[in-house]
C-alpha cells in the first residue's frame, strides 16, 4: 500500500501546486537562460544562487509521484510557497517581463507574467 501525506503536507503539495505554474520542462528551459543565472544571492563557495538550486529541486519535486515524495522535498515545497508569497508582494510597478523580480520568481517556478 502506498504511503499517502499528512493533512500538512498535503495542504503544502496543494499550495506548492497553486504556486508553482511552470512545468518541468518549462524550468529546465528557463535556467538554461543568462538572465535565470543572473539573479539570486548565491552562498560562499557555491556557484549557482540558492533559486537557482531551487529550480533544479523542483523540477524533482514535479516530477516525483506524489505518495513518493521525500520529507526533505515536502520542506523544500513548504520553502518554495514561502518565497513566492513573500516575493509576489514586492511586486514592483510597470511591466515585470524583464525585471530581476520576475527573473527570480520563474527561478522558483512561478511566472508572474502567466
Amino acid at each position: 500500500m502506498a504511503a499517502t501525506l499528512s493533512d500538512q503536507a498535503e495542504e503544502v503539495y496543494q499550495e506548492f501546486y497553486d504556486l508553482v505554474n511552470m512545468q518541468p520542462k518549462e524550468i529546465e528551459d528557463w535556467l538554461d537562460t543568462d538572465e535565470a543565472k543572473s539573479v539570486g544571492q548565491t552562498k560562499d563557495g557555491e556557484d549557482e544562487s540558492v533559486g537557482y538550486q531551487s529550480g533544479k529541486k523542483i523540477i524533482e519535486i514535479k516530477r516525483t509521484n506524489k505518495d513518493e515524495l521525500s520529507d526533505d522535498q515536502i520542506d523544500h515545497m513548504r520553502k518554495v510557497c514561502g518565497y513566492i508569497k513573500r516575493h509576489k508582494a514586492q511586486r514592483p510597478d510597470g511591466d515585470v517581463e524583464d525585471t530581476d523580480w520576475c527573473f527570480s520568481l520563474k527561478n522558483w517556478g512561478h511566472d508572474p507574467t502567466k
